[in-house]
């Protein structure tokens, strides 16, 4: 008999369906009654699947209408998680991206901490340099759980960003960002074409997916190349402007 909870089997397979694609932004989800018939459970049990995936942010449910996959890309959460690929190139400029470092490697104290993981825990570091129109505006430095992402390593990351990647394996469910503004350390400046008196804006980022953390990155930009910028509407008030811009970076 499996150990795993007849309800948490239900959400992991809802779950794989999303990541795989089978189950679509705005698809419907089987009802509490689907999952009674077809999955032999009690209605208790298809009840906490459905609630806690709306919880964790992969489904919503509409009463009186049903439950559908989240848009996750449209409506994340508090902060959106956005690519920088498709940040230059919606500015209509290039973007292009220089792989300095993909490697294995073991959880040092102060990122197991991080990544609420145990040291020595097996990690990929990646280190990038992505540019606009052949101009550094951002060092990425992340490490990933090398189980939520195994084939990390065989993957191009000059036709496509981590981000990109880490999104497509699975939606990512949860983000937290720390924005400070320090100057950098020599090998920051060579990286980024600057000079070492010119601040950086560092963005800390950690995302969660399946419950945990799986991913953490250093993303620092040129203080003079770079902005922040974010939009905020409460909760049952209709937006005011026409094209509004969510928290995400912004090359100046």
């Amino acid at each position: 008999m499996s150990a795993i909870p007849r309800y948490k089997q239900l959400k992991d397979e809802i779950i794989r369906q999303i990541s795989t694609g089978e189950l679509r932004p705005r698809d419907r989800v089987p009802s509490e009654n689907d999952l009674v018939g077809s999955a032999g459970v009690s209605r208790m049990t298809a009840n906490r699947a459905l609630r806690e995936l709306n919880v964790e942010g992969y489904v919503e449910r509409v009463a009186g209408v049903g439950t559908f996959v989240a848009d996750l890309k449209a409506n994340s959460h508090v902060l959106e998680v956005r690519n920088i690929a498709d940040e230059v190139q919606r500015r209509g400029h290039r973007h292009r991206a220089s792989v300095l470092l993909q490697t294995g490697t073991e959880a040092e104290d102060d990122t197991a901490e991080i990544l609420h993981i145990a040291s020595g825990t097996r990690l990929f570091h990646l280190l990038l340099v992505h540019c606009e129109n052949d101009l550094p505006i951002q060092l990425e430095d992340r490490f990933v759980l090398a189980s939520f992402a195994p084939d990390c390593l065989q993957q191009d990351f000059t036709a496509q960003t981590p981000s990109a990647y880490l999104s497509a394996i699975s939606p990512l469910q949860e983000a937290e960002h720390v924005v400070r503004a320090l100057l950098p350390e020599p090998t920051v400046c060579e990286h980024l074409q600057i000079d070492e008196n010119e601040p950086c804006l560092v963005v800390m980022r950690r995302t969660w997916a399946h419950g945990h953390p799986v991913s953490y990155a250093r993303l620092c930009h040129p203080g003079s190349r770079f902005e922040l910028t974010g939009h905020y509407v409460p909760p049952g008030i209709e937006k005011s402007m026409a094209n509004t811009t969510s928290l995400g970076e912004n090359a100046k």
